[in-house]
């Protein structure tokens, strides 16, 4: 996915595909799982919350098919033990 940018400095609030809106509903949708899902988050372990989020928000455009191949794609090869959430 290619990161793309705009200018608020020299007034710029679109370029193209870039805007604010993506990321104001991708903190809306991370705030209202915090609310209404978990209630609570453990500050050892926000930046997995956010990881979870971030892919989420990134392929919510594919079609459920290809959502779940991408997923279980970035699984390959990976594990996690609770030894190391504990840590």
């Amino acid at each position: 996915m290619q990161h793309e940018t705009v200018k608020h400095s020299v007034g710029e609030w679109v370029n193209g595909m870039a805007h604010t809106n993506g990321l104001e509903s991708f903190w809306s949708m991370f705030k209202r799982a915090y609310h209404s899902t978990y209630h609570h988050w453990s500050k050892k372990h926000v930046h997995r919350y956010g990881h979870q989020f971030a892919g989420k928000h990134n392929v919510y455009t594919m079609d459920t098919l290809e959502q779940r191949q991408h997923v279980v794609a970035g699984m390959v090869g990976k594990r996690l033990m609770y030894a190391t959430l504990s840590a």
